[in-house]
């Protein structure tokens, strides 16, 4: 394999892109006949393929069979997500002086301006589904003062992802380094869909385009200022969900079949027990016909016969895999059937949680090297919009992410634990506990209201006592 000086000085424009294409991680594919969004979107499950699982053809017409579709996969991606940014990423910043105490404002400001909370709900999202995530950061003429002080640009980020229609290209050296990282993908321009390849290096950025005559050609070739690419990447082997879908397969199909069998034999059918031949009274007028008599022998009868159907071997079948398939995948069932069985204190909860923590745990490091990749492009691009004073704070101030599962908690258990480790006091101001309680229009007006009230209660003279 060239080196990416070798690719983008000595190739064509062809020869280049194919080079650029050549994958250099093993992930798998989203789209097409084996790819994940196959197992990832209900409707596209065996169960409702018409070739596989036709539906009755007779005499009167076609009869639709049940088909079942359970979402599983998604669920699992969701929940994954909801454990990961359930309670927000966090930045550790340690300064070491002012200047750097500064610093580290202005970088949680630039990521609060971009909402990067959202931001990362669709990335573990996109992540945990199709497998490999990119996010672009680029600058734009906007002079603001929303960072807390004059900047000539503003930031913002782009997300890419295979489940939007991206193609994903990280290019490795030897030693594990991202040299380059190229994104292709197709826009419409002029009522025509056109594909568009970029490539981001440490020093350049080129667009390429395919015109009418489908071959690709530079349309954009400019510099990056920042010295490293501007953007980061992540990649898994796996979905999230992992070797699971044959157990979602398998419940459907329990499901739909029970569903038929339903269907068929659910309504009640007439039946009439007798050891001889019985009349059923004069031939009436058809709307006399509810008048009618039925006449039986001796030890007759006529009733309604129902199906007696049973569950329980199915509802066995069913929950079984269930649980099996959250169990296998470390993630918690938060239905609302499961949780409302049990009634248990918040510590008593947080054992529930336990599996589905250390789960967050084996997958934090990667997170948590993604996360801080960003911080370090954030930073290179905030010693352009600085001036140069702020250069090596910038270089040296110390910033770790944080990926905390999320829980169930107890807050009242919160409360007497933080309480007790406080010796006993007080772990919030007066003021404070009126303002999370959230049911007063002045804060302010409601403690001195509190305070007078308190100096009346317990003061002798204004109670009318005497010394």
């Amino acid at each position: 394999m060239p080196t990416i000086k070798e690719i983008l000085e000595n190739q064509d424009d062809q020869r280049r892109v194919s080079l650029l294409k050549e994958k250099s991680v093993s992930v798998p594919a989203w789209a097409g006949v084996d790819g994940l969004v196959n197992e990832y979107d209900p409707k596209r499950h065996p169960v409702m393929d018409r070739a596989l699982y036709k539906d009755i053809v007779n005499r009167s017409g076609r009869i639709p069979v049940t088909r079942v579709a359970l979402g599983f996969q998604r669920l699992a991606v969701r929940r994954m997500t909801e454990l990961c940014t359930g309670i927000p990423v966090k930045r550790v910043y340690k300064p070491e002086n002012e200047r750097q105490k500064e610093v580290a404002a202005y970088i949680e400001k630039i990521f609060k301006r971009v909402r990067i909370n959202p931001v990362n709900v669709v990335r573990c999202r996109r992540y945990y589904a199709s497998c490999e995530v990119m996010t672009l950061w680029y600058a734009t003429e906007a002079p603001n003062d929303y960072y807390g002080f004059h900047s000539p640009v503003k930031l913002r980020c782009r997300t890419f992802s295979p489940q939007d229609g991206d193609e994903l290209y990280p290019l490795f050296d030897e030693y594990g380094d991202m040299v380059a990282m190229s994104v292709g993908y197709t826009r419409k321009v002029a009522n025509k869909r056109v594909n568009y390849f970029d490539t981001y290096t440490a020093d350049r950025h080129i667009k390429w385009s395919t015109g009418d005559g489908g071959a690709w050609q530079v349309v954009l070739d400019e510099p990056i200022l920042i010295g490293k690419i501007p953007a980061v990447y992540m990649h898994r082997p796996d979905p999230i969900w992992e070797d699971t879908s044959n157990m979602v397969y398998e419940m459907e199909w329990a499901l739909s079949r029970n569903g038929n069998y339903i269907r068929e034999n659910s309504k009640p059918v007439f039946v009439v027990f007798a050891d001889e031949n019985i009349q059923y009274g004069d031939e009436k007028e058809p709307e006399e016909e509810g008048k009618a008599v039925m006449q039986f022998p001796s030890g007759g009868r006529a009733e309604y016969v129902t199906w007696p159907q049973s569950v329980e071997s199915l509802k066995y079948q069913v929950d079984t895999l269930r649980n099996a398939y959250f169990t296998q995948l470390q993630l918690p069932d938060w239905s609302y059937e499961k949780m409302s069985q049990i009634a248990l204190s918040g510590e008593s909860r947080k054992q529930l949680f336990i599996d589905s923590m250390l789960k967050v745990g084996d997958e934090s490091g990667t997170l948590t090297e993604f996360f801080d990749r960003e911080v370090s492009v954030v930073k290179a691009f905030l010693k352009l919009m600085l001036d140069d004073s702020y250069a090596s704070d910038i270089d040296a101030l110390d910033v770790e992410s944080e990926v905390t599962p999320f829980t169930i908690t107890d807050e009242k258990d919160t409360i007497n634990n933080l309480v007790s480790a406080n010796g006993g006091l007080p772990i919030v101001s007066q003021r404070e506990s009126i303002e999370m309680y959230g049911h007063s229009n002045d804060v302010d007006q409601t403690l001195k209201e509190i305070q007078e009230q308190s100096q009346t209660v317990f003061d002798p003279v204004a109670m009318g006592e005497e010394e």
